[in-house]
């Protein structure tokens, strides 16, 4: 398993229903961000340069996720990402969201990498070894 990427994200009043509550649906935003912000610090591209200059788009195959406990407005979150498993054709990740050391949720993504056409592709050997 790779070493983890970390970002922090304060709760905002638009993340939470009426009762101040993270909406579920919510989290998924919160691990993409991550997920971008890991391809950013790890290939030194944006997801636009990636796919002008190698034609590579990353895509969420399949989303498992588990949610534990409840964040709040004006938490605190860290969400904390690792590849898992890699291939030129895919990546899994392990996403976990906490607050401070209690963990809030879990998922599993799979990303596939395909084209601008949308077929499969490679992603280049120099920048799966970033990863």
């Amino acid at each position: 398993m790779s070493a983890k990427h970390s970002i922090q994200l304060r709760i905002y009043y638009e993340d939470t229903d009426v009762g101040g509550v993270v909406y579920y649906a919510n989290y998924l935003k919160f691990t993409e961000r991550a997920r971008t912000e890991m391809i950013y610090d790890r290939l030194k591209l944006s997801h636009k340069e990636l796919k002008d200059q190698y034609d590579c788009i990353f895509v969420v195959k399949e989303c498992d996720i588990k949610y534990l406990k409840s964040a709040h407005f004006e938490d605190q979150i860290e969400i904390k990402s690792s590849v898992i498993k890699k291939s030129p054709v895919r990546l899994i990740l392990l996403q976990e969201v906490f607050r401070k050391t209690e963990i809030l949720v879990t998922s599993t993504v799979e990303l596939a990498i395909v084209n601008s056409k949308g077929s499969v592709t490679k992603l280049p050997k120099e920048l799966l070894s970033k990863i």
